[in-house]
């Protein structure tokens, strides 16, 4: 597996698929064509139909300049390898002088056609929980630890970033007010669920109100084109830092801490986007959100001090009940239901770590199963279902 740096991924919402990968694949581009006076950039499938919700197009126009390029819409090419398909071709004088297909395949990550998946090397030699697990039993060691071991004492300055990235979103969103951009006329919740408790609040109503502004804080800076970390995606970002930044509010964990609990929930990550796939475009939003939610109850659990069959049963539980999960965002717009989904899978995160810590002795359900299944299930449902803006919601929606 590679490392986590390209997991959590520092960029521009509000799609890691549709604004973080075009841009890395433009920046990829005109290192391939430096010579170019005008480039076209056509963009299939997904990238398509939910480019303009998405800010694709504008994302490819600040790399390459509004005037040196025409993006183009091409909603009916059959996209064989990938549903984020986009295509670069340079010219120079008015004459053709290359051309270069990529794949936006999600997390920000970009191939190019003919390029292997992994592109950047391998730094985990083991590929399952079941074998992490393993290790980490007889070396007597914790998750965190098994990351350092592979990565290095230089992962905790990189997580160090993501954590402050995480809580600069946080409290950009908690204090920003106004309507999103897209036209949805989205209002942003997250100061009014950040100050506006009942007057006879309970301890768990609070509880699920700050984590949810918390989530909403993220997501609506997500949706508005704001700086993110990807956890595993922009559409699921508002998750992980929900978690973190409440336990840490809550019971004052130290940021050594934290940091070892987005570690631990990396290397859930990783393990989905190695075996299965954390892009919406691919496999529904079970991919992205189902992914986070997994993430920041391992996290969370990681925190407690629970046990690795009890992370486990927590991150599998949180992939078991988002199996299925489409991905259809009204108007291709990163806001509805996205932004709520965050909320309420930040909620789910902490319900399976209660769970998990009660029942992880009578589990039947490994996570590398659960992953498996995962994957299996999001090849299975229709396109329409997969980040295209065709069905579900998207379809229905007459606002």
């Amino acid at each position: 597996m590679q490392s986590l740096k390209y997991l959590y991924r520092i960029g521009q919402g509000p799609s890691s698929s549709h604004t973080m990968g075009p841009i890395a694949a433009a920046e990829r581009f005109l290192k391939v064509a430096p010579e170019a006076d005008f480039i076209k950039v056509i963009l299939y499938g997904s990238l398509a139909k939910t480019g303009k919700g998405h800010m694709t197009d504008l994302a490819i126009m600040q790399v390459l300049g509004e005037d040196k390029c025409e993006i183009a819409f091409d909603y009916d090419s059959p996209t064989n390898v990938h549903p984020n398909t986009l295509d670069f071709i340079a010219y120079r004088g008015g004459e053709e002088i290359e051309r270069k297909r990529y794949f936006s395949i999600g997390g920000g990550e970009v191939l190019a056609e003919g390029e292997e998946k992994r592109e950047h090397p391998d730094v985990y030699p083991l590929k399952s929980f079941t074998e992490i697990a393993k290790y980490c039993e007889e070396k007597d060691i914790r998750i965190w630890q098994y990351v350092e071991e592979c990565e290095g004492k230089e992962i905790w300055n990189y997580l160090a970033e993501v954590w402050q990235v995480m809580l600069g979103a946080v409290a950009r969103g908690v204090a920003a007010e106004g309507v999103l951009h897209g036209g949805l006329g989205t209002q942003r919740k997250a100061k009014v669920l950040r100050r506006q408790g009942h007057v006879d609040e309970s301890e768990e109503t609070k509880m699920n109100r700050l984590i949810c502004a918390y989530a909403f804080a993220v997501s609506e800076e997500n949706a508005s084109g704001g700086i993110i970390a990807t956890a595993p995606t922009c559409g699921a970002c508002g998750v992980m830092p929900a978690v973190l930044k409440y336990l840490q509010h809550k019971r004052k964990f130290s940021d050594e801490k934290i940091l070892q609990a987005l570690a631990t929930g990396g290397i859930i990550g990783n393990l989905i986007k190695t075996n299965a796939s954390i892009s919406g475009a691919e496999c529904g939003c079970q991919a992205e959100i189902g992914t986070a939610c997994a993430m920041a109850a391992a996290a969370a659990a990681e925190l407690y001090g629970l046990n690795l069959d009890e992370i486990e049963y927590a991150a599998e539980m949180s992939i078991e009940h988002h199996l299925g999960l489409t991905c259809d965002p009204v108007c291709g717009l990163v806001q509805i239901p996205c932004i709520e989904r965050n909320a309420i899978a930040a909620m789910r995160a902490l319900n399976a770590v209660n769970l998990a810590n009660f029942l992880a002795d009578s589990r039947k359900i490994s996570f590398d199963t659960i992953v498996e299944t995962m994957y299996e299930t999001g090849k299975d449902l229709k396109v329409m279902y997969r980040e295209t803006a065709e069905g579900g919601l998207a379809k229905k929606y007459k606002g």
